[in-house]
């Protein structure tokens, strides 16, 4: 039987600030390895009996996330956009719609995007010991075996073995965070085990259960794949019939009420690194017990977390159990202790009403990248690069200038009625309320310093005339 990898996308992007942000989450980013946190889920699949990975993520994230599958040299899935942010249940059930197209006794393995597994081997094992389960109508999850007394993390509360099932245990219940004394005795206690979010079910058993429990939520899903629509890769489901859907995790919809529950206990390196102090535990350390990464110099200074990301050099001399992350517009410093606590910059931001930007340095775009390098009173520098063959929008800004200089590469420039060639070190201008439009036509990347003037420099200054990505939202650019 084929199995349908289902890969959830979704994350806000809070608890790793400020390298993650809301419009370019972990889950996007080469946080615990070379590839990016998506990549390494989509590599876990690649094996035989698995079809491409079907991928639910939001609007504001598709072309990262196309990007990403296309430089992994991953077989091309399904791309299924969520209208609005409605948590794990309504993906699952966009998803399992979707599966069940194909094949409703075909199995779905549902994974979060943003989690880590060092020991990928043994998952794999414990998806093999899982798959008769599945077949047999349960829906199975994988409960992490504890190696400390965590209390940051759900747990499942596991009965004796599933009979015919080896490897397979009932699932009791499941539970939320507990405090410190109780999580001492779990961990030894033999019948508790971290909750990874990760299931393996059919997508009849899915959607059956999903009817028994959230009749609601599966009203507005079915509703909205009637009426969804394909854009190539990407499929959009409706907006209107999906935000009727309620907000609710799969455990809260399904799981905690299902007498179908079944887990596989394993070990397999799983965190969902979930904060800094999670990347320091998984990284590689050095002798001292720091992770540099970046422009950093740390003297006399042990078990830190130091990382540069494009900020100010870092120094540091006779620190300990810090976690200091520099980026050009903001830097972070706290003690390890506190990594969990990052959400309350967030809500101290939103109290003042003074946020970094929610964008990070580089900006993706399916036509390439951009980051602003400097920004003032009536003027913004950006750095642009434009991928081969690709094209931004045909455009216009009612507020800005620009001013373009050519670093390497090749552009095609419109400008109103005339069209031209930049070669390396020329530049051209563009007047406000003129149309225009950047292209690539080289085979190699194009790079150019781009110098916005204007009394309003928004990224909503913009007037789309035609576009090669069927975009409509007008910060898109």
């Amino acid at each position: 039987m084929q199995i349908y990898p289902v890969i959830l996308s979704g994350g806000s992007g809070t608890r790793l600030w400020p390298v993650s942000r809301p419009q370019y989450p972990k889950q996007l980013l080469s946080i615990a390895s070379d590839l990016t946190m998506l990549q390494a889920t989509v590599a876990r699949t690649a094996l035989p009996g698995f079809a491409p990975p079907m991928v639910v993520t939001g609007e504001g994230h598709r072309f990262y996330v196309s990007d990403q599958l296309k430089a992994l040299g991953a077989a091309s899935g399904c791309i299924l956009l969520e209208p609005e942010p409605r948590n794990t249940a309504a993906a699952i059930a966009l998803a399992a719609l979707t599966v069940a197209d194909e094949d409703d006794d075909a199995l779905m393995l549902v994974m979060p995007s943003d989690h880590v597994i060092a020991h990928v081997a043994a998952f794999h094992d414990a998806v093999k010991k899982g798959v008769p389960a599945g077949e047999a109508g349960h829906i199975v999850t994988f409960g992490i075996i504890p190696e400390r007394a965590e209390t940051g993390y759900g747990y499942i509360e596991a009965q004796g073995a599933l009979a015919g099932h080896e490897g397979v245990r009932a699932i009791h219940r499941f539970t939320e965070k507990p405090d410190g004394a109780t999580a001492e005795v779990w961990l030894h206690g033999k019948r508790h085990f971290w909750n990874s979010g990760i299931f393996l079910m059919s997508a009849r058993t899915c959607l059956a259960e999903l009817e028994r429990h959230a009749p609601d939520l599966m009203a507005a899903c079915r509703a909205a794949m009637a009426d969804a629509r394909s854009d190539g890769i990407f499929l959009r489901p409706d907006r209107d019939a999906f935000v009727q859907a309620p907000s609710i995790s799969f455990d809260h919809a399904v799981m905690e009420h299902s007498g179908l529950g079944a887990v596989v206990p394993v070990d397999m390196g799983w965190s969902d690194l979930g904060s800094w102090q999670a990347v320091w535990e998984v990284g590689q350390r050095d002798e001292n017990g720091n992770i540099i990464k970046g422009d950093v110099v740390a003297l006399e200074s042990h078990n830190s977390l130091f990382r540069n990301e494009n900020g100010p050099t870092i120094a540091a001399i006779g620190v300990s159990d810090l976690v200091v992350v520099a980026m050009r517009d903001a830097i972070l410093v706290m003690p390890r202790e506190r990594a969990q606590d990052v959400r309350l910059i967030a809500e101290l931001f939103d109290a003042s009403g003074v946020r970094p930007d929610s964008l990070h340095n580089v900006v993706h775009r399916p036509w390439g990248t951009y980051e602003t390098t400097d920004r003032g009173n009536r003027f913004q520098n950006k750095r642009i690069v434009v991928k081969p063959g690709e094209k931004l929008s045909l455009q216009m800004h009612h507020h800005r200038s620009e001013h373009w200089v050519v670093v390497s590469g090749t552009a095609r420039v419109t400008v109103g009625d005339k069209v031209f060639l930049l070669q390396e070190n020329q530049s051209t201008y563009v007047p406000a309320g003129t149309v225009h439009r950047l292209e690539n036509p080289g085979h190699i990347p194009l790079h150019l310093i781009e110098v916005q003037c204007g009394a309003y420099l928004g990224e909503d200054d913009i007037v789309r005339l035609e576009d090669s990505y069927g975009r409509t939202d007008m910060a898109a650019e």
